[in-house]
């Protein structure tokens, strides 16, 4: 088996050009569902419970647009530089499947709701620096109502079959088509990564893969280098995670020039991704537009939108994660990779500018700081969302104030946040309580730093000769001697001065 995924891995880089494009599923945060007053909620509600005649799709029920499904699309292309075309309209959408009660599906074909975007894609190492960006493409972003949901279960006696759940049935459902401009199976995952990001950013999607409210479908194929004809595509499908979307598209691509390397044809067809196998398998023939019989939906008027009505929505939009990050690097000082993570959520970016309110670089830093490595930390071990957090932003400044102003050092800090994450109470009145203010002296840190270095030769000459990290080597001991009352960048400080004051005077 290795020699073999050896191969193909030599052939997908000697001779397959890649294309991948995909379609991302995307259920809308509303209230209701897209064409009835049902409750959108479905998530975990017992199954058949959110239902009516609409979405039960009885005879002579007629469908009524919600217009809050229309505005998140219209914002969601607008986040991805798509144009608003001035008129739209909804289509049926013809095929017999069971978790289509009235045969077809409402959603829109040749005049969506937003075409002819893109959505810029950066990559960045691990400390947060950008290595490079590629663009992807959009061709559409159109609205549609989601189908039921098929389980399909087995009975004792081996006999397969099927339940139906009918909650699903018209929750507010946006497609979002890119280009085939994608070239790796990684960037592929980067992009819907980016894109589940901005749907969760503008609030119109909580893009939740486990709960099947964000779903993506891949189209790719391959080709000799140098040919400029595309290969044939598969679809694939059944992808409920951004590792299961690199993973099968990992296999799908090596499938694939194995198939053509050996002198076969790729088949186009859809094909489904089995998760405990590491496989795609053939699902059905692949269809064409023709085969769904659009035609525009009766029962629906027409949407239009005029230019002023654009500008308004697009005025509404947030500071977009991108941009906000720059900005908080230049407005705070903080590192690249801090405003990173930061803006990895709307509610998180917004609890930092709250705590770092007027405070200097030095101090919005280390507020940073506290955010990236503690309290992202205690948010995750108590399945808590940040807006929820006891520890207010104006205690997390609280606490700032506190170590900049030298009463407690960042040991101590970070010793006191788990206390104040669960009990939200004040800083500057835990640190009394505690008697947790530092009473070292300069004097007594001094002496335990000048013992360090005494106690330490080695470490001295391996930085008297260039090793900048061999200052870690005095770090402990110090802390220890001080009993943890020194603060670790102040003792860096001082180190680094009397060891550079060492160096000097070696070279003279």
């Amino acid at each position: 088996a290795l020699i073999i995924m050896s191969t193909l891995d030599r052939m997908f880089h000697e001779y397959a050009l890649v294309t991948i494009g995909l379609e991302v599923h995307a259920q809308l945060i509303t209230r209701s569902k897209m064409f009835c007053g049902c409750s959108a909620d479905v998530a975990y509600a017992p199954p058949n419970t959110h239902v009516c005649p609409v979405c039960l799709g009885m005879p002579g029920t007629l469908p009524v647009i919600n217009a809050e499904a229309v505005r998140k699309t219209l914002l969601t292309g607008l986040a991805l530089n798509c144009t608003i075309p001035s008129f739209s309209k909804f289509d049926r959408k013809n095929y017999p499947y069971p978790d289509l009660m009235k045969g077809y599906q409402i959603s829109q074909y040749d005049l969506p709701l937003c075409v002819d975007g893109h959505l810029d894609v950066e990559v960045n190492d691990d400390r947060g620096n950008l290595v490079r960006t590629f663009r992807v493409g959009i061709t559409r972003v159109h609205l549609e109502e989601d189908t039921a949901r098929l389980l399909h279960r087995t009975a004792p006696d081996g006999t397969p079959y099927t339940l139906m759940d009918v909650n699903r049935s018209g929750v507010p459902l946006i497609e979002i088509v890119s280009r085939p401009d994608i070239t790796s199976p990684e960037e592929a995952m980067l992009y819907a990564m980016k894109l589940r990001h901005i749907l969760r950013w503008i609030g119109a999607s909580t893009g939740n893969m486990e709960e099947g409210s964000l779903r993506v479908d891949a189209n790719v194929s391959v080709r000799p280098a140098g040919q400029k004809e595309f290969g044939t595509k598969v679809e694939v499908k059944n992808m409920n995670s951004f590792r299961a979307l690199r993973a099968a598209l990992e296999y799908e691509v090596r499938r694939q020039t194995h198939v053509l390397e050996s002198g076969g044809r790729v088949v186009q067809e859809t094909r489904g991704w089995v998760e405990d196998r590491g496989v795609t398998v053939p699902q059905r023939t692949k269809e064409f537009a023709h085969d769904y019989r659009y035609f525009p939906e009766p029962d629906l008027p027409p949407l239009t939108f005029s230019e002023a009505e654009v500008q308004t929505l697009r005025r509404s939009l947030p500071e977009m994660p991108d941009a906000r990050r720059d900005r908080l690097v230049e407005q705070f000082g903080i590192t690249r990779y801090d405003a990173i993570q930061l803006t990895a959520s709307r509610p998180i970016a917004d609890y930092f500018e709250q705590a770092a309110y007027e405070l200097d670089p030095d101090r919005a830093r280390m507020a940073a700081s506290f955010i990236v490595n503690d309290l992202a930390r205690l948010l995750a071990e108590s399945s808590t969302g940040i807006e929820d957090s006891k520890l207010t932003p104006d205690k997390l400044r609280e606490l700032v104030n506190l170590v900049a102003g030298g009463t407690i050092n960042r040991t101590v800090a970070r010793g006191m946040l788990s206390e104040l994450f669960e009990t939200g109470r004040s800083p500057t009145e835990l640190v009394r309580e505690r008697g947790l203010a530092a009473s070292l002296d300069r004097s007594a840190l001094e002496q335990a730093v000048d013992e360090a270095i005494a106690s330490n030769p080695k470490a001295v000459q391996d930085y008297l000769k260039g090793k900048d990290t061999a200052i870690q080597a005095f770090i402990g001991p110090i802390m220890r001697a001080t009993r943890g009352q020194a603060d670790a960048n102040t003792v860096r400080d001082m180190l680094r001065h009397k060891l550079e004051s060492m160096r000097q005077t070696q070279q003279t």
